[in-house]
């Protein structure tokens, strides 16, 4: 173990600290602006506490997934989700971001890393494919959740990630439940966001 080695991961940790920093399109229930780490925390903290209902799941890979899969918008910030639809140029400049952010790295970490990454992209394992439900499943927790602005577009969460939400018995089960949520603050934004404020 030398030291340059160890002077290059600390120079990852260093550059990946602007993910604290690196603002999303969504409002905490006191009204902050989540960052994209906040949104990795509590996305990590998600499969940690449904792993139990997950067989068959390798947990220390789905939450190198959770921790990862995100990082690369350190470089150049985040795309709201609506904005999104549509894009097919995102996850290349992600990507690519993504390999400048890990290139201080060792290289079998490197490509461990990249192949992680590929993997949640493209849903190629069962890890990659609950990572990703649950992605949109934190996502849409936190609008609803969230102290959003008046005009907020609550019906964005029901079609929202869908296609990975339903492929799977439990964020299906989850979704419903947010569905039933969501559906109430279409109803009544208002006496949503006074609850929030009390």
């Amino acid at each position: 173990m030398n030291t340059d080695n160890l002077e290059n991961r600390l120079d990852f940790l260093r550059n990946v600290e602007r993910l604290k920093d690196t603002l999303r399109n969504n409002y905490t229930s006191k009204g902050r602006t989540e960052s994209v780490a906040d949104h990795t925390w509590r996305l990590t903290l998600f499969a940690i506490v449904f792993a139990d209902l997950l067989p068959g799941i390798d947990l220390l890979r789905l939450l190198k997934i959770c921790v990862l899969h995100d990082l690369g918008e350190a470089v150049n910030g985040d795309i709201p989700a609506p904005a999104q639809i549509g894009m097919d140029s995102k996850c290349v400049k992600e990507r690519k971001d993504f390999q400048v952010l890990t290139s201080s790295l060792p290289d079998h970490i490197q490509t461990h890393f990249i192949q992680l990454w590929d993997e949640y992209e493209n849903v190629t394992s069962d890890e990659a494919q609950v990572a990703k439900a649950l992605d949109k499943i934190e996502t849409i927790l936190q609008h609803n959740q969230g102290q959003n602005p008046h005009d907020f577009d609550f019906a964005f969460n029901l079609n929202y990630g869908k296609v990975y939400t339903d492929s799977l018995p439990l964020t299906a089960r989850l979704r419903m439940l947010l569905d039933a949520d969501t559906a109430s603050k279409i109803e009544s934004p208002q006496s949503s966001d006074v609850e929030r404020q009390n």
